[in-house]
């Protein structure tokens, strides 16, 4: 039995266990220091099973290279998971250096019948959805959504109801 090999993108110094770190700073955990906006990475091709990515795409310089690399150190059938602040949230503001405020759908750019999918490889989307705070205020936006749809609320009510993150997992196709 083969075990899976996980890529944890921008770890910092929460690496996932048992996952392979890469960062621009060289925190205990990490196993690869570079410059995510520089590529190719020091990494082998289709090597990773599993790729984890949590609030970091919102911070680099070209998201075409990036996602081509992710794509390119990605297995065939690799789950990549990326996590980032949603539009609506104080938390996409925030960060001097956040670059980009992404909706729900910020990914069909990269899928089969996406438009940048040649350019950078092809991605499935296996699921996409926003998160919430606890309090008793955000069951309306989430019985929003339910009733009309993650892009209804998106494009109504995500100021009045602001969401705290975007969870994306794609699948990459070779």
């Amino acid at each position: 039995m083969t075990t899976k090999k996980i890529l944890d993108i921008g770890c910092g110094p929460n690496k996932t266990p048992g996952a392979i770190g890469i960062d621009l700073h060289a925190y205990d955990e990490v196993d690869v220091v570079t410059d995510l906006n520089k590529t190719p990475w020091p990494l082998a091709a289709a090597s990773f099973d599993r790729i984890i990515c949590a609030q970091v795409v919102e911070h680099i310089d070209d998201p075409l290279l990036f996602f081509r690399e992710v794509h390119r150190v990605g297995a065939q059938g690799c789950l990549v998971e990326l996590t980032t602040p949603h539009f609506s949230s104080a938390c996409s503001y925030d960060d001097p250096t956040h670059q980009r405020h992404l909706s729900a759908h910020w990914c069909k750019p990269l899928l089969a019948d996406g438009y940048l999918s040649a350019q950078i490889g092809c991605y499935e989307l296996v699921s996409t959805g926003v998160t919430f705070g606890k309090s008793l205020r955000c069951f309306i936006p989430r019985l929003m959504i339910k009733l009309k749809g993650l892009p209804w609320w998106e494009k109504h009510y995500a100021f009045t109801y602001p969401a705290m993150d975007v969870r994306t997992v794609l699948r990459v196709v070779r």
